[in-house]
């Protein structure tokens, strides 16, 4: 009689054979498993009894085909994959839209820093060359950059620092600094040409090294000071050949770069704390606001109270050309040293001194073709190995040396 199991036509008994030897336990019979198309056969040979129905309902099922996927579902699967693929090109198209817009609002900033800066240069100039009171014009600038200054806090274009009276001593030597450096620069624009200033100006890296080195006893690698060669060559070359050569304006734009330094290397010292709100542009503002109230009583006890419309008249000089040069040097005054701020907080510092460099020599030979100031080729020379020198300055200040080997 047949198992229960071969009724089902699940297994099928092993045929007769001869009597094996077999380890103990073992059987002479294993289960065969058994194709569908056989399954399918031992259903139909058994037509009696619940075990032959529940056997034929079980063949019925094996031997259906697997039911088919819906159009629905199909569309729905190839709709969600082509909307995830339309998502992922989106995103990848958003990613570069952003690239790019961040490129031209970086590229605006450097053309305004630029422009602004060339400005500032060509009024400033003007009206220094009729009115030789480079004291009167410093304050006014600063006087206008307070005015801009208090104006964005009260709008709420910037916000409102909250700086305590500890760290407005701190920054007062910043102000102090930046207040000598700005009084030099305009004293030296007053007596050469601006061409001339900024090539001295671009001796800015070697007072850097010089006075970090002194009071911050950071010493400078071999290649930092091999830069520093053409720079002081070039500029020595510039100025034994320029026209307009005289000591009190090269000395003050000497003098100009020793006190910009000497702000920054201050900065690192005094290390000034910052509150979220003391930003580089409200820290600018500040010590703009602190210069004016340092430089006004030093400009009415020494040239006294001079750009007055009263004053001005009776120099024989045009009032309204002379007030509007000098307020449009002040408002850009303010705005290229924002600007720049601005840059410093998108880039990283040695991109920004590039771009310093590369603005020196916009303002040089914008100024020189404004003015139309007389250069000889070797003066060219000299002003572009001090030039390449800065440049090559401040790709190697970003070279750090290798720790050496414990």
């Amino acid at each position: 009689m047949q198992s229960a199991a071969a009724a089902f036509g699940l297994v099928r008994p092993c045929p007769a054979r001869p009597p094996l030897q077999l380890g103990p336990g073992s059987s002479s019979c294993r289960p065969i498993l058994l194709p569908a198309r056989h399954l399918a056969a031992g259903i139909a040979s058994s037509s009696r009894g619940p075990a032959a129905v529940a056997a034929r309902s079980l063949g019925r099922l094996l031997l259906l085909p697997p039911p088919p996927i819906s159009p629905d579902r199909a569309g729905r699967g190839r709709a969600r994959h082509v909307a995830c693929g339309a998502a992922a090109g989106d995103a990848k198209a958003e990613e570069e839209e952003g690239g790019l817009a961040k490129t031209l609002q970086l590229g605006a900033l450097f053309g305004l820093w630029y422009l602004f800066n060339i400005y500032f240069n060509i009024y400033n100039k003007q009206v220094l060359k009729v009115f030789p009171y480079p004291i009167n014009i410093t304050t006014v600038q600063f006087a206008v950059g307070t005015v801009v200054a208090l104006f964005m806090w009260i709008t709420g274009i910037f916000r409102r620092p909250k700086i305590s009276g500890a760290q407005l001593f701190a920054i007062l030597p910043l102000a102090v600094v930046h207040t000598m450096g700005n009084l030099f620069t305009n004293m030296s624009l007053g007596k050469v040409a601006v061409s001339f200033t900024h090539t001295i100006k671009a001796m800015e890296p070697f007072f850097s090294v010089l006075l970090s080195a002194i009071f911050l006893g950071e010493l400078p690698t071999v290649w930092v000071v091999l830069s520093l060669l053409p720079i002081v060559g070039g500029v020595a070359l510039a100025s034994l050949t320029e026209a307009s050569f005289n000591w009190a304006g090269f000395w003050s734009a000497m003098a100009s770069n020793v006190t910009f330094q000497s702000r920054n290397v201050l900065s690192k010292k005094l290390m000034v704390k910052k509150e979220e709100s003391l930003d580089n542009i409200n820290l600018f503002s500040i010590i703009t606001v602190m210069s004016f109230f340092l430089l006004a009583p030093v400009a009415f006890l020494t040239e006294g109270i001079k750009i007055t419309p009263t004053v001005l008249q009776s120099a024989g000089l045009n009032v309204k050309q002379v007030l509007t040069r000098s307020l449009l040097a002040a408002l850009c005054f303010h705005a290229y040293q924002q600007v720049s701020y601005m840059i410093l907080a998108r880039v990283s510092p040695v991109t920004h001194s590039v771009g310093n460099c590369v603005k020196r020599v916009v303002v040089i030979v914008t100024s020189v073709l404004f003015f139309r100031t007389p250069v000889s080729p070797i003066n060219s020379l000299g002003t572009a190995i001090a030039l390449a020198g800065v440049f090559l300055y401040s790709q190697l200040k970003r070279l750090k040396p290798k720790p050496k080997a414990a």
